[in-house]
C-alpha cells in the first residue's frame, strides 16, 4: 500500500474513532429548556411521549470501552495503514503455524500408510475412508463428493480411465496432474464430413446412426483421428485418448455433443496435487480413488 493510501486509512479510522466518542459526549444528554426533571423531548407517537432522560452510566461506559478498546486493538494488530502492529500479528504468520499444529498431530496417521502398496491399502477401510476426507475436501469440485463426476470430470466409479486405472496411473494423475487437448476440426471439415463422423462415431458406441454416413464417416476418421483415438476407435491412455466404443462419454454422448466436440475440440486440466497434499495424502486418496472400481 502506498504511503498516500496508508494515511487515508489512517486518518478515515481515527475520524470515525473520535466522531463515535464526540458522538456519544454530546447525545449522553439533551439539555433542559426549563430546569425541570421528567422533561419531554416534545416527540409522541400513539400517546406515548419521549423523555428526555440520560442513557444509563453503565450502559454509556460500555460504549466508551468500547472505544478504548478498539485503540488498543489497532496498536496491537494491524488495521491503521501499513502499520503492522506491535505485536506482528499477520493473516499468513497464524495460518502457517495452525497448519504446523495440524501437521503435527495428524501427518504421523498419514505416514502410517504411505509405503503400502496402493492396490492393498485400498483395502483397508480405515485408509481408504481417511482417503475419501481428503477427497471429499479437495476434489469434489470438479469430481463431486460420490467421485460420479461432472460434465468434463470424469467419473471415478467405472472402469472407464483415459489415462490408465493401475494403482500407478491413478497416482501419477493425481500427484502430477493430466492435460488432454482434443484439437478441433471446425476449419479442416465441412459441416456434411463432421456430421458423418458423429454417425462413425455413434455407431463405434452400438447408437443407432445412419450406415451410409456411418461409411463415409470411416473413411474421415482414419485418415484423421485414428491417430489418438487408434484404428479401432479404443483410444490411446499414453495420450489421454478416450475410448469411443464403451458410450462413456466425458462430455455427453448426444449427437449434439459429439459434433460440438469435434467441431471446437475440447481442453482438460487435472492439477497436480504434489503440492496441496503431499506425498502420504495423495497416497491414501489414490488407494480410496482405485478402491471405487476395484472392489
Amino acid at each position: 500500500m502506498s504511503d498516500f493510501w496508508s494515511w487515508w486509512v489512517i486518518i478515515i479510522v481515527a475520524i470515525n474513532i473520535f466522531g463515535c466518542w464526540a458522538l456519544l459526549y454530546w447525545t449522553r444528554r439533551i439539555k433542559s429548556q426549563s430546569g425541570l426533571d421528567n422533561e419531554t423531548t416534545g416527540h409522541v407517537y400513539d400517546g406515548i411521549e419521549e423523555y428526555n432522560n440520560p442513557l444509563p452510566r453503565w450502559w454509556l461506559n460500555m460504549f466508551y470501552i468500547t472505544l478504548v478498546f478498539s485503540i488498543g486493538y489497532l496498536i496491537l494488530y494491524p488495521g491503521l495503514g501499513n502499520f503492522a502492529g506491535t505485536l506482528g500479528w499477520t493473516q499468513e504468520k497464524q495460518h502457517s503455524e495452525e497448519v504446523e499444529v495440524a501437521s503435527q498431530t495428524y501427518q504421523p496417521l498419514f505416514d502410517k500408510y504411505k509405503n503400502v502398496p496402493i492396490a492393498e491399502l485400498a483395502k483397508v477401510k480405515q485408509a481408504t475412508e481417511m482417503g475419501k476426507r481428503i477427497f471429499v475436501n479437495t476434489c469434489f469440485g470438479c469430481h463431486g463428493s460420490d467421485a460420479r463426476g461432472n460434465p468434463g470430470y470424469p467419473n471415478l466409479t467405472d472402469k472407464d480411465w483415459l489415462w490408465g486405472g493401475s494403482p500407478e496411473q491413478v497416482k501419477h494423475s493425481i500427484v502430477n496432474g493430466r492435460v488432454g487437448v482434443m484439437p478441433p476440426f471446425g476449419a479442416s471439415l465441412t459441416a456434411e464430413q463432421i456430421d458423418q463422423l458423429v454417425n462413425y462415431v455413434g455407431k463405434l458406441s452400438g447408437n443407432k446412426v445412419d450406415e451410409t454416413k456411418a461409411a463415409t464417416g470411416k473413411a474421415t476418421f482414419d485418415t484423421q483421428c485414428f491417430a489418438c483415438h487408434g484404428a479401432d476407435g479404443k483410444g490411446n491412455i499414453a495420450l489421454g485418448a478416450p475410448n469411443l466404443t464403451d458410450n462413456i462419454w466425458l462430455y455427453g454422448g448426444s449427437r449434439t455433443s459429439i459434433a460440438d466436440t469435434i467441431r471446437n475440440g475440447r481442453t482438460g486440466e487435472m492439477p497436480a496435487h504434489q503440492d496441496i497434499l503431499g506425498e502420504a495424502k495423495s497416497h491414501l486418496v489414490s488407494a480410496y480413488v482405485y478402491s471405487l472400481s476395484n472392489e
